[in-house]
């Protein structure tokens, strides 16, 4: 193991799976999991007949990471390793890939995929695999997709099919499940065992030298005290009231404090009655009071500036398309207000103060001959991208040499990020031609991210187990740990709640690792038998309800103007994925907008155009169109900007696979048949 570069710490957390053992190895952020799990993989090739090793991660841009720094270097030489993910063309043929290679590196949806997938160049078997490995294994819960894969393992353990895979889990926290006392954290931290059907290890005669590894930052608690004037909010809150009486709030129904997160789900509530009950004005009036909201939230984390410009770029598409004397209503309220918004949004006297607070904070440590290097965590998207505004425009934080660029999360849209966009900013961050990240969530967890003096945690309300990801990055000697936070706010009482459970999750799996084997075992297996009797119902309770209703007796109405667009008969499956509308009829309800841009390419479609409802000034939008197998022109919708109307009444669904009656596969040689017959004679 020395020769390997492995730590004592890293060596004893590796001893039982080295003898085989499913285990989870629990290491904070910065202990070197994946160098253990490396370890483990080599020793398992090079003792394992037949050995073929599966790695799984959660986000893509760790597939390429995972390979490339950690995987590739050591076993690159005498085995043959594979990255696989979505944006690969090696996932149209997994199960040939698995076959030829020692090591696959892939995401957790790709063996999924291939686990329930009959074709032979798709399909895997679980006992074609010896040694699976699960990065950031405590996500191995509920309904997410490592936990379907252990389902199907668990499945077959019950039964008594062999061979199984060894398992050999990852994670610098299981967390404890929203649990605030010992007994349900146990519960929780065994539940995570029993998913994976592993013991939960750590370091015990090594825990100074992992502690010297990855020392813990110095925290603070910037706190900010309230503004004591907030006329721009209170303008916003007066709009709000005025929306709230022209809405007709139903007598049974109270709103709770604007600005919060409460009231956010008090509005989504209020929009989904309102199109159930065929109340336009009720729905659309609690669209608008979520995005009201949405710019209060705005102004007590970022700039007035900001929380205006949010409500602007709403209302310039809603002045465009009213369709009735509410909408007309709606805009009126703002176009009324917007000139004295404006105003008080430039006005510095009435600015947010926390950002003040956060300019101190970044300019402790960036300075003249300092070379620091820091993330700076915010909630959402939008957030990010107004901070790095704020940060370039922002000339005290310029001459101290702040350079910051953005860092989100893979995905479609001009907000989201590529995989190579994510690596070129990591690597000017390495490299010091950047030295502020400002990122989501992303950074929190598995990103190979290099060692900084500073992380501050800004407008943030997460669990326990992003708080410790997020301090984790902090791993320089010496390095600060800031949260701005409202002097006894919820930020404030959130971080101190997380130092509880970070806590009580140590303790919680103490407790499991004091059990005897016996016991243990006893526990994971009646845990084990529950959950798959608890599964096996709910999935025959969902059969149910995805058959409540027949498809023809469904009609998908817009979201917005609440006109008739198609029939559920209408709706075929590709792909168990893509939900289109076959009726040709269906094209006089939508027109087409600009091209929809997606940052892969597939192996059987490409995205077309926009589309959105074509019903006056409507102009939802309800999906793209796709063009598929270089012949069909479908469009593909999105149920969360349609509604159904059922027999037995109007129902909003935000995915697909909750809807109450079940969709047939697309037929593409009927499709053609149909459409194309004089090409087919």
């Amino acid at each position: 193991m020395a020769d390997f570069g492995l730590y004592s710490y890293q060596q004893e957390v590796v001893e039982r799976a080295l003898q085989g053992e499913n285990v989870i190895i629990w290491l904070p952020t910065g202990g070197g999991k994946t160098r253990a799990a490396v370890y483990v993989a080599k020793r398992h090739l090079e003792t394992t007949q037949h050995a073929k090793v599966v790695v799984l991660v959660n986000k893509v841009h760790l597939v390429d990471q995972h390979y490339t720094k950690e995987f590739k270097p050591h076993l690159g030489c005498d085995y043959t390793l594979v990255p696989v993910s979505g944006e690969s063309e090696l996932k149209d043929l997994f199960g040939k890939v698995v076959q030829d290679s020692d090591v696959v590196i892939c995401t957790a949806q790709i063996l999924y995929n291939a686990l329930t997938n009959s074709e032979e160049t798709k399909h895997v078997e679980l006992s074609d695999i010896t040694l699976l490995i699960v990065d950031e294994c405590h996500h191995t819960q509920k309904e997410s997709v490592y936990n379907k894969i252990m389902s199907c393992y668990m499945e077959k353990k019950l039964k008594g099919e062999r061979p199984l895979p060894q398992i050999l889990g990852l994670t610098a926290s299981p967390g404890t499940g929203g649990a605030r006392m010992l007994e349900k954290a146990v519960e929780h931290v065994l539940q995570i065992c029993a998913n994976l059907d592993s013991s939960i290890v750590s370091t015990k005669n090594y825990a100074p030298e992992l502690k010297k590894k990855v020392p813990r930052p110095i925290k603070t608690f910037d706190i900010v005290e309230n503004r004591p004037e907030d006329p721009f909010g209170d303008d916003l809150k007066r709009m709000m009231q005025r929306i709230q009486e022209h809405m007709n709030l139903p007598a049974d129904f109270r709103l709770r404090e604007c600005g919060t997160q409460e009231y956010e789900a008090d509005v989504v509530i209020l929009e989904q009655r309102g199109v159930r009950q065929d109340n336009r004005k009720l729905a659309q009036c609690a669209l608008h009071l979520r995005q009201y909201n949405d710019a209060l939230h705005i102004n007590d984390t970022l700039r007035m500036m900001d929380a205006y410009s949010s409500l602007e770029e709403f209302y310039i598409s809603k002045s465009n398309t009213a369709i009735d004397e509410t909408d007309l209503f709606l805009v009126g309220i703002f176009q009324e207000n917007q000139a004295d918004l404006r105003k008080l949004a430039g006005d510095s006297r009435y600015e947010n103060p926390k950002m003040a607070k956060l300019e101190s904070v970044l300019l402790k440590q960036f300075g003249s001959g300092v070379q620091s290097k820091g993330i700076l965590f915010s909630k959402t998207r939008k957030s990010i991208h107004c901070l790095k505004d704020w940060v370039l425009n922002n000339r005290a934080l310029q001459e101290a040499g702040v350079k910051a660029d953005v860092l989100t999360g893979a995905g479609n849209g001009i907000t989201y990020m590529t995989q190579s966009e994510q690596a070129d900013t990591i690597c000017h961050f390495r490299q010091g031609s950047l030295n502020l990240l400002i990122s989501t969530s992303v950074a929190e967890e598995g990103l190979d991210i290099p060692e900084c003096n500073l992380v501050v945690r800004y407008g943030l309300l997460t669990n326990e187990i992003a708080q410790q990801q997020a301090s984790g990055r902090a791993r320089a000697q010496d390095s600060k740990y800031s949260v701005v936070a409202l002097k006894g706010g919820r930020e404030e009482r959130r971080e101190l709640t997380n130092e509880y459970l970070e806590e009580l999750t140590a303790k919680a799996i103490a407790r499991v690792q004091d059990m005897s084997p016996e016991e243990f075992r006893r526990k994971i297996t009646e845990i084990q038998t529950e959950t798959v009797n608890k599964s096996r119902i709910k999935e025959s309770c969902e059969m149910q309800k995805r058959s409540l209703y027949t498809a023809s007796s469904i009609q998908l109405l817009c979201r917005n103007c609440f006109k008739p667009v198609a029939s559920g008969s209408d709706i075929k499956l590709i792909d168990n994925m893509h939900h289109v509308n076959v009726n040709p009829a269906f094209k006089k309800h939508y027109k087409v907008g600009e091209q929809s841009r997606l940052p892969k390419i597939f192996e059987d479609w490409e995205p077309g155009r926009i589309i959105s409802c074509n019903n006056g000034k409507c102009s939802q939008k309800w999906g793209f169109e796709m063009k598929y197998k270089d012949i069909a022109l479908l469009p593909n919708l999105a149920i969360k900007h349609l509604f159904l109307q059922t027999p037995d009444g109007r129902v909003t669904k935000k995915k697909w696979k909750d809807v109450p009656f079940t969709l047939d596969n697309f037929n593409f040689e009927e499709y053609c048949q149909d459409n194309f017959p004089d090409l087919l004679d």
